[in-house]
């Protein structure tokens, strides 16, 4: 048996498929509260497929968006592509934030930096 038959299967792995999924995932921040997912869609079907609905996050009560998204590309190329070509650039009047999504937002905005007892 050839080697790359013998490890194949770990790249067909659910472990495997998450992380690369991971990297097809974009987070869009800083977004107009005017920015609507046809705008977005529109903007970043222009670097590959996208595969699902492109999402703008929206406040439960008063439907208002809460200035962020998300996007995923049907390939990790596509999604590298739009990161580092849309990332600061300019969207509805406002410099927009792209980074790959992942489950939890970003931990290093969820940490509280500690005070200082003087």
């Amino acid at each position: 048996m050839h080697f790359l038959q013998k490890i194949r299967p770990a790249f067909t792995s659910p472990l495997y498929r998450r992380l690369i999924r991971r990297h097809m995932q974009l987070f869009v921040g800083g977004l107009s509260y005017d920015t609507n997912e046809t705008v977005l869609k529109d903007t970043f079907e222009n670097y590959g497929k996208i595969v699902e609905a492109v999402k703008v996050i929206c406040d439960r009560v008063s439907g208002k968006s809460r200035g962020y998204g998300f996007v995923r590309y049907s390939s990790e190329a596509a999604a590298n592509k739009a990161l580092k070509e849309m990332d600061g650039q300019l969207l509805d009047g406002r410099n927009i934030r792209i980074h790959y999504a992942h489950r939890g937002g970003s931990k290093e905005l969820r940490v509280r930096p500690k005070t200082l007892n003087l």
